[in-house]
């Protein structure tokens, strides 16, 4: 394992985590990947065998994500470790007037305070805080979303915390200059993954009597028609890989099944987008 370049992957037991560790384990890498259950955790050591070590814990616990960093750090046996790839996420919907602001915390904490819990207990094994840099340090890959500069209604949880991810990653990126540790951000479009799945499970009927009951059911079929057509989870690990390996990284790399789309939201004023959304969703008439 020491001959290998080791990276960490928190949130692998399914999706763009699991496409990560299949990709990078098949380029010679060991993953260290986190889970939440004991059951993910032996489905994907049996399936990646001796590439892969399953770490256990929610990235929201402090003491547990330590406890993890301990683990790796004894594994590694004094070598840097190459990569933290900061993926575990989930998705809250719903409209922001009427949501549930435990759900929006919860969103929060996920997302974004677990980004940081990660990011603390694992940048000493990449390299970064000590009093003496490091020969080859390690890169820190932050996995965001075209939602992360354009903002979806009734995705205002999730938008907000991919959109905090970016400026959280920009910071980092330029505190970390001293000791060497690069800062990457990979913001995938529309994955084939079970976090879109879980549209169909979201409760819209707390909802039904708002003027927001027709726009977000249209919501909930086009979300679940793009856990059919998306991007297979494998291609966001490809770009992973090369945010972790590449001489000259770009600070951003943006992985979409519709790219004329994500530039589209790039350039048109945003008064414009409202307006084609608005009419979309049913939020405006014609």
């Amino acid at each position: 394992m020491a001959q290998k370049k080791s990276v960490v992957i928190t949130g692998v037991s399914t999706g763009i985590g699991w496409g990560a560790v299949k990709v990078l384990t098949g380029k010679g890498f060991h993953v260290f990947g986190s889970v939440r259950k004991q059951a993910d955790a032996n489905r994907l050591q049996a399936e990646f065998g001796d590439a892969f070590t399953p770490l256990i814990f929610d990235v929201t616990d402090g003491p547990g994500v330590r406890a993890g960093a301990r683990q790796v750090e004894k594994a590694l046996a004094g070598a840097t470790l190459a990569g933290l790839v900061n993926n575990a996420g989930i998705a809250v919907a719903g409209p922001l007037l009427y949501l549930p602001v435990d759900e929006w915390r919860q969103q929060l904490e996920v997302n974004l305070t677990g980004v940081v819990i990660a990011t603390q207990a694992f940048a000493p094994l990449l390299g970064a805080g000590g009093s003496q840099p490091v020969k080859d340090p390690g890169r820190i890959v932050n996995i965001s979303s075209v939602g992360g500069r354009n903002a979806n209604p009734f995705m205002a949880p999730y938008c907000t915390t991919k959109f905090g991810l970016e400026g959280l990653s920009e910071s980092l990126r330029r505190e970390l200059l001293p000791f060497g540790v690069d800062v990457v951000v990979v913001a995938p479009g529309a994955v084939a993954t079970p976090i879109w799945d879980k549209a169909d499970e979201t409760d819209t009927a707390r909802y039904a009597n708002t003027v927001y009951a027709p726009a977000l059911e249209r919501l909930r079929t086009y979300m679940l028609s793009i856990g059919k057509s998306g991007l297979p989870p494998e291609k966001i690990g490809e770009a992973i890989h090369t945010a972790l390996t590449a001489a000259n990284p770009k600070v951003r790399y943006v992985v979409s099944p519709s790219p004329m789309q994500v530039l589209m939201t790039e350039v048109l004023p945003k008064r414009t987008l409202d307006r084609i959304t608005g009419k979309r969703l049913g939020l405006l008439s014609s």
